[in-house]
């Protein structure tokens, strides 16, 4: 009964080692991608409507790469060198759904929703993005452990 009980919290502690890992590996990301979004709403002066959905695809695509790297060797501490390929596939489909999600939601935000408070519509596209990565980071996670780095 000890050997059990002692399993389950090393099992536990694991995964919330995992999961401590994958929240500072997302919040360098997200930095990442808010730093990239900003400059292209910056350089573009573009802030809402469809051409939100390819800044904000292609800041969170960046960002999303870079994740990969990070979260393999450390948050899942994957070393195998099998089947890599097959990996990084599974985790770009993950990471699609996960695109998909958060640039639907900014979209939906930043277009149907309008600012309150007399909240400009940069500080919005970013309020958007922080709901949207809340939301993305639960999918990705998920998918991450439970499918692609799978022991």
């Amino acid at each position: 009964m000890c050997q059990k009980f002692i399993g389950n919290l090393i099992k536990k502690n694991s995964f919330v080692k995992q999961f401590s890992r994958f929240v500072v590996i997302g919040i360098i990301n997200t930095g990442l991608d808010f730093l990239i979004l900003n400059l292209e709403m910056f350089l573009t002066g573009i802030t809402k409507g469809p051409y939100m959905l390819v800044q904000n695809a292609i800041s969170f695509s960046i960002a999303t790469t870079n994740s990969y790297f990070f979260n393999k060797y450390w948050t899942f501490q994957d070393k195998s060198k099998k089947e890599q390929a097959k990996k990084f596939s599974q985790f770009l489909i993950v990471s699609i759904g996960g695109v998909f999600i958060n640039s639907s939601i900014v979209f939906i935000v930043t277009t149907y929703v309008p600012p309150s408070f007399g909240i400009q519509s940069v500080l919005w596209a970013n309020l958007a993005k922080v709901f949207a990565t809340g939301i993305s980071l639960i999918w990705n996670f998920l998918g991450y452990k439970f499918w692609v780095f799978k022991k």
